[in-house]
């Protein structure tokens, strides 16, 4: 049994990783779902209206998805509860949400947490972290071909979409030293493609390398 879960920029691999895992390991993935979220395209045109209803809605989705994780013990999630932070302290930090705004999303956050450290199962058996340049990124956004995340840098939303970007992918390397939750792994995936064979093989290896020790240590 084991529950595992990815962490990264979009774009960075997690749905691909995390659904190739859960084949090899023959255990279900818990799917964040970002394609029947209502507020992202919203948020996307007006961050600064609609930023904290973002944050509460994914805490929320995160929350159900690690608790369910959790009990079953049996699971695979392409993100988490434990990286959702990060992203409210970026609107913070860009000024679309108010301290307030993140006082109040912090504190339930923290509720939330608690309620986790009272299941029987306190914690993931491991992070894997899904590391890719800023190049990289943009390169595998492009390719997504979902609109309303595409970069136009001549406009001034695009520079301000761009903008956000390079602080989150800058932030996101603090955020993976500073977790502890369980134990980690990262892994550059500007060196791999997950879609070939041998190069899956490898990054599999490694991911399952990681876990053993994990679980044996536990």
């Amino acid at each position: 049994m084991a529950v595992i879960v990815l962490a990264g920029m979009i774009a960075a691999g997690k749905s691909t990783v995390s659904s190739r895992l859960a084949k090899e390991l023959n255990t279900d993935l818990m799917i964040e779902p970002v394609d029947d979220n209502p507020i992202l395209p919203l948020y996307y045109n007006n961050k600064e209206k609609y930023a904290f209803l973002l944050q509460i809605y994914f805490l929320n989705e995160r929350f159900k998805l690690i608790k369910k994780a959790l009990k079953n013990n049996k699971n695979v999630l392409d993100r988490s509860i434990y990286e959702d932070e990060l992203f409210t302290r970026i609107n913070l930090m860009e000024g679309n949400i108010t301290q307030v705004e993140y006082d109040v999303y912090k504190d339930l956050l923290d509720n939330m947490l608690e309620e986790i450290e009272d299941m029987p199962k306190k914690a993931p058996d491991l992070l894997v972290y899904l590391d890719i340049s800023f190049d990289k990124f943009l390169e595998n956004l492009a390719k997504r071909g979902r609109n309303f995340e595409q970069i136009d840098a001549t406009t001034e939303k695009g520079k301000k979409d761009l903008a956000y970007f390079k602080l989150l992918h800058a932030e996101y390397s603090k955020w993976y030293e500073e977790y502890n939750y369980s134990p980690k792994i990262k892994i550059d995936m500007n060196k791999y493609d997950v879609n070939d064979p041998d190069d899956w093989d490898e990054v599999y290896q490694m991911i399952m390398a990681a876990f053993d020790t994990s679980v044996s240590n536990q």
